[in-house]
């Protein structure tokens, strides 16, 4: 059989969410990584700050992971399982994240872009997003470049500002619309606007001005965290069950309440398995399928195999 330590050479060294079991099955701990090789392996090879999980990793009898598609989606996985349920080796509850929305406000009287800790109708909401500096740096460069808070300038100095921006009132609904289409993860708005920030930020160091640089580079990350792909947590308060089926095991995700809260496997003949990954929305298959395969894998590394994958969180 072999050991956890050399399963987890076998992760991807792409983000996402990985979950230790003792020999009993018994959860033990949830994490994220931006890289599940790297940081499963470190448990092992290097604890750093973490020396108080020497005990636990002697207990590690088996290593699970989901592979997100990005870091934010990785985060929100982690928080979800969190908020539902804490293993006894993680010290924080879930939801210790700032979640929060950006709100396109494109009327006469106070246009612009704005952090928003609840979503309504009164107003286009995207998101949820989480971190509430990074939404605001995302807010920011999405404002550097699409000035709509200045359409409709009310003072003398604002007004001038417009002026030299080149912004008026005629401007207001296509800044809007724009970054809607921005927001709505439209691939030219969006490739449009990273481009122009990564121009100012490059010409902002070549004249020496690095702090202004540092700062572009900033908001740019910021950018990528909320245009990253997301999602175990939508706007919509959707119910959904999602499964993937590789080599005899089923993966499931349930979500509920627009939150994937849930993430279990467990051994399944491929014909009880079909009609559940056949009715899995289209959004989802890539996701759950590449996860069963890891699964899979990572049971068929450790030599177990499908015979003792039915254990659930």
């Amino acid at each position: 059989m072999t050991s956890p330590r050399a399963v987890a050479r076998r992760l991807p060294l792409e983000p996402g969410v990985y979950r230790f079991r003792d020999g009993a099955g018994k959860v033990l701990y949830i994490g994220r990584a931006r890289s599940l090789r790297r940081r499963v392996q470190s448990y092992w090879t290097n604890l750093g700050d973490r020396p108080h999980l020497a005990a636990m990793v002697a207990r590690i009898g088996r290593v699970e992971a989901v592979w997100c598609d990005s870091e934010h989606e990785a985060a929100w996985l982690e928080r979800n399982l969190l908020e539902r349920s804490k293993p006894r080796w993680n010290r924080a509850e879930g939801g210790l994240g700032v979640v929060g929305y950006i709100r396109v406000d494109a009327g006469r009287s106070r246009p612009g872009l704005r952090l928003a800790y609840n979503a309504t109708t009164a107003a286009p909401h995207f998101g949820p997003f989480l971190g509430g500096l990074r939404i605001r740096q995302a807010i920011s460069a999405l404002h550097r470049v699409l000035p709509l808070s200045y359409a409709t300038a009310a003072n003398g100095s604002a007004r001038e500002l417009a002026h030299q921006l080149g912004i008026g009132p005629s401007d207001r609904d296509t800044l809007a619309q724009t970054a809607i289409a921005v927001l709505e993860r439209d691939p030219a708005a969006v490739t449009a606007l990273r481009a122009e920030l990564v121009r100012r930020r490059d010409r902002a160091a070549e004249q020496l001005r690095f702090e202004l640089a540092a700062k572009l580079q900033d908001e740019i990350t910021a950018f990528d965290w909320i245009m990253a792909e997301q999602k175990v947590s939508l706007l919509e308060p959707d119910d959904a069950d999602v499964y993937g089926w590789a080599d005899g095991i089923l993966v499931r995700f349930t979500m509920r309440a627009g939150r994937l809260c849930r993430w279990t496997q467990r051994a399944t003949a491929e014909k009880a398995a079909r009609d559940r990954v056949a009715a899995t929305h289209a959004r989802w298959r890539a996701f759950a399928q590449r996860n069963a395969e890891l699964a899979a894998r990572l049971l068929r590394d450790e030599g177990r195999g499908a015979a003792s994958a039915g254990r659930e969180q």
